[in-house]
């Protein structure tokens, strides 16, 4: 059991669900958190909907909403890679301390995806990783979905709730950029799951890391999935995928 207050390095409470693991089925010593992406939080379906896959196979899960994001604590116009990169090393700090998860799978989806490779890279607490249609071109990636958006004035894809900052813009296309450098440096088990059918991480982003890894990641493509995933069989198709390969992990 989880249930310890997470706040970020500027003291942001940080939104979470913690969920154990079937009672016939529990995989000890293993926590798996979970990351959204843009405009998302902790219920995004597919952040949520592979929780409940994993805790019927046995996993504990903490989902998480970056600050700024859901009912997490800040402002969403602070909301950025790097931010979510320092978040996410918050929350670690936070299930480490308790002793009782030793080890730790970190599943991102969308920018969150990206977050998890920038931390990983820098961060051996992160055992294993997996990467549900990951952001790599992180400034291609601004600039397709916001670059005829205003910062300051306008919205990410007209959503009045998620105003386009110009500290997301700047953070996407020139602190961050692309985080294929840091995939170079990241040495653990890792899994990413792209739709073919995605029109907003192409697939293009994980046939990069495809290439620059080689062999050393696995890789599953959902051929006609969009980027959520949002097909009842193409959910199956990438939640059934990150199970199997993370119990193929643990035993």
């Amino acid at each position: 059991m989880f249930d310890s207050e997470i706040r970020n390095p500027i003291g942001e409470r940080i939104d979470y669900s913690f969920a154990a693991g079937a009672n016939e089925s529990h995989i000890n010593g293993w926590l798996v958190v979970l990351g959204h992406g843009v405009t998302g939080d902790k219920d995004r379906p597919i952040i949520a909907d592979t929780a409940t896959v994993l805790n019927a196979a046995g996993f504990d899960t903490l989902r998480i909403s970056f600050a700024g994001n859901g009912d997490s604590e800040g402002d969403f116009r602070n909301s950025n890679i790097t931010k979510e990169v320092s978040d996410l090393g918050a929350v670690l700090d936070t299930v480490t301390t308790t002793g009782t998860y030793p080890k730790i799978a970190y599943i991102g989806h969308s920018m969150g995806a990206a977050v998890g490779v920038l931390r990983t890279a820098q961060d051996d607490r992160i055992d294993v990783l997996v990467s549900l249609a990951g952001m790599v071109d992180t400034k291609k990636f601004a600039q397709t979905e916001f670059g005829e958006v205003a910062p300051g004035e306008g919205f990410m894809w007209e959503d009045e709730d998620c105003p386009l900052s110009e500290a997301f813009m700047t953070d996407l296309t020139e602190t961050v950029g692309n985080v294929a450098p840091a995939a170079e440096q990241v040495a653990i088990p890792w899994l990413l799951v792209h739709g073919t059918a995605d029109d907003v991480v192409l697939p293009a982003d994980t046939e990069h890391i495809q290439i620059i890894k080689q062999s050393f990641a696995d890789y599953r493509f959902i051929d006609g999935a969009d980027h959520g995933f949002n097909e009842p069989e193409h959910k199956t198709a990438a939640t059934s995928a990150v199970m199997d390969w993370l119990r193929s992990q643990v035993q």
